[in-house]
């Protein structure tokens, strides 16, 4: 009981001044290499094909969806005395991520919810029955719940991250086997163009 208290304590102390967390490094490269693993080869595939959309349009098509992916990726989870904040940089409209906030006040339960593929996601309820999805892939998420459970006196010890560590590792393995094929593909468009002219 001594010490749940003094991780409270510590916890609570964290939090005269804002405690920032940000998606996980590893989540980020992850996901960002698997887009490009994923789209690179389009545009030099149209070009071998002959199909009617250029390639320039696949470029910037493809740039702009590398962007909107990395805007998604650069929300920002601040907890502070007033509540809990999701945030993006100024740079992301508002009208592609609002973010949100919740006062601590506000916070009536953190309420388990199954996903589609069968994990495990949960959302604050706020005593006006609203829910406010947990940030589940930030770095830190253990000592993020850990303030959260100081602030609402929410038992958080079953709330665990929605996929570990190791699942992104080997997602970022295949990807990066994706990424040579790709660069065999794309070598082989290039020098089935230079035998062609």
């Amino acid at each position: 009981m001594q010490e749940n208290f003094s991780v409270s304590n510590v916890a609570a102390s964290a939090l005269d001044s804002a405690a920032i967390f940000r998606i996980s490094p590893l989540i980020r490269l992850t996901l960002l290499s698997l887009y490009i693993a994923l789209t690179l080869p389009l545009p030099f595939l149209s070009q071998v094909t002959g199909t009617p959309i250029p390639p320039l349009f696949l470029w910037l098509g493809l740039g702009f969806g590398f962007l909107a992916l990395y805007a998604a990726l650069s929300e920002r989870v601040v907890l502070d005395e007033q509540g809990i904040h999701v945030t993006y940089p100024k740079w992301v409209p508002r009208l592609f991520r609002k973010g949100w906030f919740l006062p601590w006040a506000e916070v009536q339960a953190l309420k388990p919810r199954t996903t589609g593929q069968g994990g495990l996601v949960y959302y604050f309820l706020s005593k006006s029955g609203e829910g406010y999805l947990l940030p589940m892939r930030v770095a830190g998420f253990a000592r993020l719940v850990n303030l959260v459970q100081a602030k609402t006196g929410i038992d958080t010890s079953d709330v665990r991250p929605l996929a570990q560590p190791w699942m992104y590792l080997i997602l970022l393995a295949f990807t990066l086997l994706l990424l040579l094929t790709d660069s065999w593909v794309i070598s082989t468009v290039f020098v089935g163009s230079a035998i062609t002219n």
